[in-house]
């Protein structure tokens, strides 16, 4: 019966594409066993003409003892709850559907295909099926693929221009040596640090430093200022929303920050701005290492190295109610303080230059430091520590018709300048 199905006009051979030779009806036969989908074929009135070895493994049947069934009495026996081949012969049109085999307890995706004649009879139908159980890996796979997709997407999302460039830590002064020193080491451990320093004293750079010279350089580094969020985004934000959370909300769901830092590590910039009720939540994924997406019952492992950072004082703020003490605790397990500017005076020459070869390569000049400018560096307090720096030099950069950089006024530092500092930095004609 095999063979008399594999025969098309009376003829046992088939041409290929594929191959100058035809192929032969036993070949074909071969395919079809060899066929990892089961291969299931009727005539119209639901008797079984073909079956593959597949099936056997599917419904716990040998071929044998399937053919020349019919496929009422295989349901009413209690094989499989129904059949789409019986629904595809009396609609004449493709069937597909779950169908369960009670003699295995498989769930198989069947899809049933009626095969028509010239007069619009049908002539057999031949059915497909495949395992269900492989469909949802499959579709698990795809779902962890596409979760991954919108992860790195979201982290591209964060990453700022200063994650593109080689970032290193200036370090001449004897201070900023030795917080390189145990930052090194820190480095290579997962313990949570707290960063505090006044703004603009470049917390975020120490964090990037400790993150590219951790086993999780190769990881994400995700930079989060937290006083940036508006409150009422910060869960969504931090932990991520299931699909249709709330009004608004993306139809696929949308991975939080300790998703998309995952295995990195996730630096909260201005932690002291988060709100209690959100420092509980905070507090909570530190204690048992989970998050939980808004709109969702699951829990995922969240594994993350947390580098926090500050410029404000959280004892004080703890004592005013403001900082829970529990959460300064779990953070403040490794402190770093880095020193202002005006405490470092041998950095200030080193960062200088540094600003000068970028800026100068960003706007194509070529520009240089006279002396006075050196000195005015050297004698100015930075109020805006290193970010103030930098801004001058740009700005010096830019405004300056000569290629010898020194200040004909004293706008370049802002409104911070007082008047002894003024008749310090005087320019000498």
């Amino acid at each position: 019966m095999a063979h008399e199905l594999l025969k098309l006009k009376d003829n046992s051979k088939f041409s290929s594409k594929y191959s100058k030779k035809p192929l032969e009806a036993l070949e074909l036969q071969q395919i079809i066993e060899k066929t990892y989908d089961s291969i299931f074929v009727t005539d119209k009135f639901g008797n079984v003409l073909l079956a593959n070895q597949s099936t056997a493994k599917m419904m716990g049947v040998e071929p044998e003892d399937l053919i020349g069934k019919n496929v009422k009495k295989l349901v009413k026996g209690g094989l499989y709850d129904w059949s789409p081949s019986l629904k595809a012969a009396k609609t004449r049109s493709v069937v597909t559907g779950l169908v369960k085999t009670w003699r295995t307890g498989c769930e198989f995706m069947s899809t049933s295909t009626p095969l028509i004649d010239d007069n619009g009879d049908v002539v057999m139908v031949i059915t497909n099926t495949r395992d269900q159980n492989w469909i949802d890996k499959y579709i698990k796979a795809i779902e962890k693929e596409r979760s991954n997709a919108e992860r790195y997407k979201t982290a591209v999302e964060y990453l700022s221009e200063g994650d593109l460039e080689q970032n290193t830590v200036v370090a001449e002064s004897a201070s900023m040596h030795q917080i390189l020193t145990t930052s090194k080491l820190i480095a290579k451990t997962d313990g949570t640090v707290m960063i505090l320093g006044e703004s603009g004293t470049g917390k975020e750079v120490m964090a990037r430093y400790i993150h590219r010279n951790s086993h999780r350089a190769k990881e994400p580094f995700i930079p989060v200022n937290c006083a940036a969020i508006p409150s009422e985004l910060l869960e969504s934000e931090f932990f991520g929303y299931a699909p249709g959370a709330f009004t608004g909300a993306s139809s696929q769901g949308k991975p939080g920050l300790f998703e998309i830092a995952h295995k990195g590590t996730l630096f909260l910039d201005e932690i002291g701005e988060l709100p209690l009720a959100m420092q509980s939540k905070l507090l909570r994924v530190l204690e048992n290492g989970e998050t939980k997406r808004v709109g969702s019952t699951t829990t995922t492992k969240s594994d993350v190295r947390l580098v926090a950072a500050t410029n404000r004082d959280l004892q004080a703020m703890i004592d005013q109610k403001m900082f829970r003490s529990d959460l300064y605790y779990r953070l403040n397990v490794i402190p770093i303080n880095i020193p202002p500017l005006r405490e470092r005076l041998e950095d200030i020459i080193s960062l200088a230059n540094r600003f000068l070869t970028e800026f100068n390569k960003k706007y194509g000049c070529n520009k240089t430091f006279t002396p006075q400018a050196v000195q005015a560096f050297i004698k100015y307090s930075w109020p805006g520590n290193v970010r103030e720096l930098r801004n001058v030099i740009e700005r010096l950069v830019i405004t300056s018709t000569d290629n010898n950089l020194s200040f004909e006024d004293y706008s370049f530092f802002g409104s911070n300048i007082n008047s002894k500092t003024k008749e310090s930095l005087a320019v000498k004609r």
